[in-house]
């Protein structure tokens, strides 16, 4: 499919990476790591033949169709959902125009038995079978079902991509390359933006995919479940293996271990070499003897032990001063972006030194109530911040934030004040700044390098208050480590706006659950916050089970009305028993996603067989209301 071969490319002056070589094949699910600025992006860029290399070759099967999703995207505006996904499509609704105008001069004309009109016959006859062969019947209800595993109702279809935040226009952008039949797929951070059921259904997908995918990722969760091959960017190398993401830790670490056990045995061989030849060289008997020894050494091919790339971020963000014992109370919040209500009579209060993460899907106002409280965007009702209360936030779009044409030692200057100016490029060096890295434009560095910068200028700030949207998005796995240690140990309040649950879990106290134009409470972690919601799920099917178990008492009845209620009654009972059942194995596996996700999640048929014990439940639960609309009619 593709050969990559003695691929180098560089950047001021240095390689990024040198002299690669790897190919692609059908069915090969590649998770492409490294640390920010290793080079992931720009080898996606080059593959998709968007970035030329300095030296190497590209080699591709004729016809080869890449598709490739971005970090940044450029979106046009002013088209629905539909008509943005159906883009996609470009073929087809080539031959749709070409229908159309053929059909129109069919329509016009009276000429049935000339020539030219026979012609237009064939010549729609044509279009027509490669219409069907393009799928030109099924592309639509195709993009439905792919738009709704990503997230999207029946509802939004309509709706201007105007109205949705970025992630989800990113969403619809991933649909367009899912449904383009691409024989190789590019995808950059493609999770970032994706809460935990898109996720998972994109990782259904990917699995069953036939051509090839290439992944640049931070999750290692989504790694795991979907790529069958890693391939790590480190210091100008690549570590290729045929193995996910934590198989291919392990398979590194022991091959490191293997390679340092033959190096020193090497030394010890060596070492013994070079005394004999010392012992030889004093006789002139053993002169010969000595020069073959010297020799065989000088063609000894000395073991090299794999170089790792350790370094690491250091963070740790100080509090300023002690605010008030209430940070921010927040009373009858709306807010609405035209007709769109995103927020409606939202109550809640944040006291000092509490860890408060803000979870749910896309749109459901997470990040717009972020901004409201740094107070970026206008609302109704009243929000007030406690007293001595300092904020420093972190935005979910660095990109929007940081001015590219600054370079990034300017960026801190300008953000910094008298007092912290001398410490500027102490700060960029524990963020992996260094030497001439700090001349870098922003507009050039990668998502990851951008967020650290982001991270950097918090600490020129004094802040009692940390408001973070998604500040995981683009960090490397190491850099995440680093960041929920740091704020672990942070001593002031914080708020965290986040979809990863790896990330979240022993974080944060209290969880607020936005859905529906508002927000629930759960006095607890994230693990917690997902035990709750399914226990919940759970005994609002019990209560409607419950219902059925005291069907009114019948009046005078018919023999046939009465035999027909007992027949009703018995096929309720046996639905009832089903959904009991089902109840206690969906519970059992919903306990075992939420405590053991790692495990659970390693076997492909567990989700295959969950989702079926979710659709046999809304099967049973719709035929029970059958049958209890049944019984109500007859009693």
């Amino acid at each position: 499919m593709l050969n990559i071969h003695n691929l180098s490319i560089g950047f001021q002056g240095e390689y990024l990476f040198e002299d690669i070589t790897f190919k692609l094949g059908n069915g090969d699910r590649i998770g492409l790591i490294g640390k920010n600025g290793a080079g992931k992006s720009t080898m996606l860029k080059i593959l998709a033949k968007e970035q030329e290399p300095d030296t190497g070759q590209i080699a591709a099967d004729k016809d080869l169709k890449i598709g490739f999703l971005k970090q940044d995207i450029d979106f046009d505006f002013g088209k629905t959902v539909l008509e943005e996904s159906y883009e996609a499509f470009e073929e087809i609704k080539k031959c749709e125009v070409q229908l159309e105008r053929i059909n129109t001069q069919l329509a016009e004309r009276t000429d049935y038995e000339s020539e030219s009109y026979n012609q237009l016959m064939i010549d729609l006859n044509d279009i027509q079978h490669q219409y069907e062969i393009l799928g030109g019947y099924n592309y639509q209800g195709e993009t439905e079902k792919i738009l709704q595993g990503l997230g999207f109702k029946r509802e939004d279809f309509d709706k201007l991509t105007d109205t949705f935040s970025g992630g989800w226009r990113m969403r619809i952008e991933l649909a367009k390359l899912l449904l383009q039949n691409n024989d190789l797929l590019l995808l950059d951070e493609p999770t970032n933006h994706l809460d935990i059921e898109s996720i998972i259904w994109l990782e259904g997908f990917l699995k069953n995919y036939s051509g090839a995918v290439v992944i640049v990722s931070h999750d290692k969760m989504f790694l795991d479940h979907v790529t069958n091959r890693t391939i790590e960017i480190s210091l100008g190398r690549i570590y290729d293996y045929n193995k996910p993401y934590t198989q291919f830790l392990e398979l590194r670490k022991e091959m490191k271990t293997q390679q340092l056990a033959a190096q020193k045995n090497q030394e010890k061989q060596i070492q013994q070499t070079e005394k004999l030849i010392e012992k030889f060289r004093a006789k002139a008997s053993k002169a010969t003897m000595a020069q073959s020894l010297i020799k065989k050494l000088d063609k000894i091919d000395r073991i090299e032990v794999d170089e790792d790339d350790n370094s690491v971020m250091s963070l740790n963000f100080p509090v300023s001063i002690t605010p008030g014992k209430v940070v921010v109370k927040i009373e009858d919040v709306s807010k609405s972006y035209g007709d769109l209500k995103v927020l409606q009579n939202v109550n809640l209060t944040i006291d000092r030194d509490v860890k408060t993460a803000f979870v749910g899907q896309n749109g459901q106002g997470k990040s717009t109530l972020a901004k409201i409280i740094v107070g970026e965007i206008e609302h109704k009702g009243e929000l007030t911040l406690g007293h001595n209360v300092q904020i420093g936030y972190f935005a979910q779009n660095q990109a929007e934030y940081l001015d590219g044409n600054k370079t990034v030692l300017d960026t801190m200057i300008d953000a910094a004040n008298e007092t912290n100016r001398s410490k500027v490029r102490d700060i960029l060096g524990s963020f992996l700044f260094r030497g001439e890295e700090v001349e870098k434009y922003v507009k050039v560095l990668s998502g990851g390098e951008r967020n650290r910068l982001a991270l950097a200028k918090l600490l020129l700030q004094p802040l009692n208050v940390l408001i973070m949207d998604e500040p995981t998005n683009h960090l490397d796995i190491k850099s995440k480590n680093v960041l929920k240690e740091a704020l672990k140990n942070f001593e002031g309040t914080l708020v965290l706006v986040s979809h990863d649950r790896d990330f979240l879990q022993g974080l944060t106290d209290t969880v607020y659950e936005f859905k529906d134009q508002n927000i629930k409470e759960y006095l607890g972690d994230i693990d917690f916050y997902l035990e709750q919601r399914n226990i919940e799920n759970l005994r609002e099917a019990e209560k409607r089970t419950v219902v059925a178990e005291k069907p009114k008492e019948s009046n005078k009845q018919s023999y046939e009305d009465q035999k027909k209620l007992k027949s009703l009654n018995n096929k309720l009972s046996n639905i009832e028993s089903k959904i009991n059942q089902l109840e206690k194995d969906i519970k059992k596996d919903d306990v075992e996603l939420a405590t053991n996700y790692d495990e659970t999640a390693a076997n492909p048929a567990f989700f295959d067989a969950y989702q079926k014990k979710k659709k046999s439940m809304e099967k049973l639960m719709g035929d029970w209301e059958s049958i209890q609309f049944q019984l109500d009619e007859l009693t």
